[in-house]
């Protein structure tokens, strides 16, 4: 949590939920591959390298 703010009421965020699929942008716009996901969810960094 190095980029945080010095100061806040509530350091936690609440993310909202991912909702739908997506209807924009569907091509690829750096190198030849993508990932795609099969179920809606939050992918952190790790994850998206260990992938």
């Amino acid at each position: 949590m190095a980029l945080m703010p010095k100061r806040v009421k509530y350091r936690k965020s609440q993310r909202g939920s991912r909702k739908g699929t997506a209807s924009r942008n569907l091509k690829i716009d750096f190198g030849e591959f993508g990932l795609q996901t099969l179920e809606r969810a939050w992918i952190t960094n790790t994850q998206l390298e260990a992938a």
